[in-house]
């Protein structure tokens, strides 16, 4: 367990202690600079999106820690499969989108997420798969 500098602030870079999740990094010009970069996604899993490139995905908290502002998580508690399929499904997701150009904020991992439901974990990072999920994705926020 260690810190990661998670830049989600205007003011500069927050110091996070996290656990029982996975890091994605990608690209800094990806990521949309937004009020808030602390989501809890529908599908039980929460997200952390760095300014500067570095996401978060961890299990969503049963209970919330108002105080902690999001960003002390230490739970030692195994976390259940179906969150791992979670976590797994959004990081193949994340990492599809990555690879397509698509700018990465809570309505696009939903949608990307929602678009990728149709195939297996692992089938997400196949190219076209890739490719055909990210096109989803981009159709639904066009229309949006």
């Amino acid at each position: 367990m260690g810190s990661i500098p998670a830049d989600c602030t205007k003011s500069g870079t927050m110091q996070c202690k996290l656990c029982q999740g996975v890091l994605v990094v990608v690209s800094p010009s990806l990521v949309k600079r937004q009020k808030s970069h602390f989501h809890n996604l529908p599908c039980g899993a929460s997200i952390i999106l760095g300014n500067n490139g570095y996401v978060w995905l961890y299990p969503t908290p049963d209970q919330q820690d108002e105080e902690a502002g999001g960003c002390h998580f230490t739970s030692l508690e195994p976390v259940s499969r179906s969150d791992r399929e979670v976590i797994s499904r959004l990081r193949n997701c994340l990492l599809a989108l990555a690879a397509h150009m698509v700018l990465l904020y809570d309505t696009s991992v939903i949608y990307c997420y929602e678009s990728s439901l149709s195939h297996q974990i692992k089938d997400i990072l196949k190219p076209e798969v890739m490719e055909e999920i990210a096109l989803e994705t981009r159709l639904r926020l066009v229309q949006q």
